[in-house]
């Protein structure tokens, strides 16, 4: 490359870093959450009580107040949506006029709810498919000999999700939710993804396959996010907590992007 054609793109790289800075920062919040309808997808899933009993909804008002101090313009939440105009989720009219099931989920009851209390027109689904080639990396921990190891690592992951079930037993939601959401746990949670690549041989890299692919789809998640917001929006992200790292990684590095803490805001 000629000395000419570096100096030119250097130049238009400035350019668009000054367009960018100097347009409205993007705030966003990803709000780690457990599955409050438990549908049954992780490694081990939280066995929670019915978010409707009416404990559970003043505790879920709670947080919708909370979170409105924000003042987000968008919530987008962990449903697909890809075909969908504008991303908009249909079961959001039904639920702010009260038609249809009453859902159990957290993208129903606080998603949507915190979105209700705000006014907005509509919520955005921003879900991305993926795969999680689990069984690989215990067929090569198996072969190395590492099968108990590797299970003692998700027996680990269980006895974890056992405690909190044993928190939930009496603590808040506004409560449980600001333990998951603390930096320190969230970075607990995704080290097991990056402790596993100790797992492989030569060109045998099952646990580097399977991080990729859950990288690859949280990815693929904020870029649905990048695409649907416009400068100066204040976002409120709801999905599982095990996408924490990734994704607020990503708002992290991206240009004119803000991160915001949940824990700022929860009751």
């Amino acid at each position: 490359m000629s000395p000419a054609l570096r100096l030119m793109l250097f130049a238009g790289l400035l350019a668009v870093t000054r367009v960018v800075s100097a347009a409205p920062a993007v705030q966003v919040m990803v709000l780690g959450t457990y599955h409050f309808g438990n549908p049954g997808a992780d490694l081990h899933n939280v066995q929670a009580d019915d978010v409707l009993l009416p404990r559970r909804q003043a505790e879920l008002d709670a947080v919708a107040r909370a979170l409105a101090r924000f003042r987000p313009t968008l919530v987008a939440v962990e449903s697909p949506a890809d075909e969908l105009p504008e991303r908009a989720l249909p079961r959001y009219a039904d639920f702010v006029a009260g038609r249809g099931e009453v859902r159990r989920n957290e993208i129903d009851q606080i998603g949507f709810r915190l979105a209700r209390r705000l006014g907005h027109s509509r919520v955005i689904g921003i879900d991305a498919p993926g795969e999680f080639p689990f069984e690989a990396l215990q067929a090569q921990a198996e072969a190395q000999g590492r099968g108990a190891e590797l299970q003692r690592s998700i027996d680990e992951i269980g006895a974890r999700t056992k405690a909190f079930e044993a928190r939930a037993r009496s603590a808040t939601i506004g409560a449980l939710l600001r333990s998951l959401n603390e930096p320190a746990r969230i970075r607990e949670d995704h080290a097991w993804y990056v402790g596993a690549l100790r797992y492989g041989a030569g060109p045998a890299q099952p646990r580097a396959a399977l991080l990729a692919a859950w990288t690859a789809r949280n990815i693929a998640i904020c870029a649905r996010l990048v695409q649907s917001v416009q400068p100066g929006d204040r976002v409120v992200v709801v999905y599982g907590s095990g996408h924490g790292f990734l994704l607020r990684q990503c708002v992290q590095q991206m240009p004119g992007w803000q991160l915001v803490e949940p824990n700022r805001y929860l009751p």
